[in-house]
């Protein structure tokens, strides 16, 4: 372990630093190879988590939860700050906002204290970011997915075999590879499993294309259109699924790509599974769902699909 550890050590030291290696995507992309490692290892059986591909119930009760109406949550937190907005005194606020985007432009100054000034004006989070976003811009995370992980984990395993020759078939069939976008959409920002996902789908013979993070849903449908995607895998671990999800099929539906197949996998309660395929969503890969269970199911729908086209 120590002599290990002591390797990636002076790799990083290599490469210039640590702040170097982050800005290379070293930790992130090493994160991402072990848990696509990790994820092979759960799915063959080789590694145990009791519950998920091992002493599973075969009756599982439904699981008590606190439903949040997200339209109601959404006006009543604009309700709150039009007020304050009313109660606030504008001319401070303004000033205090030039001072923020003033700082963050010469680089002079503590950042942080003038965003804590603005705050005490009453300046709102949006506000602020607004302030900064003029000398910064926007930050956009460029997602990228390593590949010859989950593949080489399996060998010569025949079930393995058997989805990659199918989907072979497929895409032989189709004249292309079918192409699936992994997308993350809202204030999620948990991108492990969607990278996991990207990665072993990508590996299997799928061409994949990683979404950025905090896609509003017409954003996702219009990538979704412009790339020419056959299936969009939305990825929800923060409770926004019954929400995003339809409001995902509904844009798609909007720009005529209603033959896009939209299914959804995460942390999704079984309870919402039905109010989900309600909503025009294909099929539901909740917790503990089999890497190569899902590929199956996606060429099934794959198939269905081009039978009725």
């Amino acid at each position: 372990l120590a002599e290990k550890a002591w390797a990636l050590i002076e790799e990083v030291e290599a490469m210039g630093g640590m702040t170097k290696a982050v800005a290379d995507g070293l930790p992130k992309r090493l994160i991402e190879e072990a848990a696509t490692r990790r994820q092979a290892a759960v799915d063959r059986g080789e590694e145990v988590i009791v519950g998920v591909n091992k002493y599973r119930l075969e009756n599982e009760d439904e699981i008590d939860i606190l439903a949040i109406d997200n339209t109601a949550v959404r006006k009543g937190q604009i309700k709150r700050l039009e007020e304050v907005r009313r109660q606030r005194d504008p001319k401070r606020v303004a000033a205090a906002l030039a001072v923020l985007e003033e700082a963050a432009e010469s680089g002079e100054g503590n950042l942080l204290e003038v965003a804590i000034e603005a705050a005490r004006a009453r300046a709102t989070v949006g506000e602020i970011s607004d302030a900064m976003r003029q000398a910064f811009g926007d930050h956009t995370a460029l997602p990228e997915v390593v590949s010859d992980i989950y593949g080489p984990a399996y060998e010569d395993d025949p079930e393995y075999k058997t989805i990659v020759s199918r989907l072979g078939s497929y895409a032989q069939a189709l004249g292309s590879r079918p192409k699936i976008m992994v997308a993350k959409l809202g204030q999620d920002g948990h991108d492990r499993g969607a990278k996991v996902i990207a990665s072993a789908f990508g590996d299997i013979g799928f061409e994949v294309l990683a979404g950025p993070l905090f896609q509003t849903p017409e954003e996702a449908a219009d990538l979704a259109v412009r790339q020419s995607v056959q299936v969009v895998g939305m990825s929800s671990l923060a409770a926004g699924h019954r929400t995003l999800a339809p409001q995902l099929v509904e844009a798609l539906k909007a720009k005529g790509a209603e033959n896009v197949i939209v299914v959804v996998g995460g942390v999704v309660p079984r309870q919402d599974y039905d109010y989900l395929m309600d909503h025009g969503v294909a099929a539901v890969f909740g917790p503990g769902t089999n890497v190569l269970d899902a590929a199956n199911s996606i060429i099934d729908l794959l198939e269905g699909k081009r039978r009725n086209i």
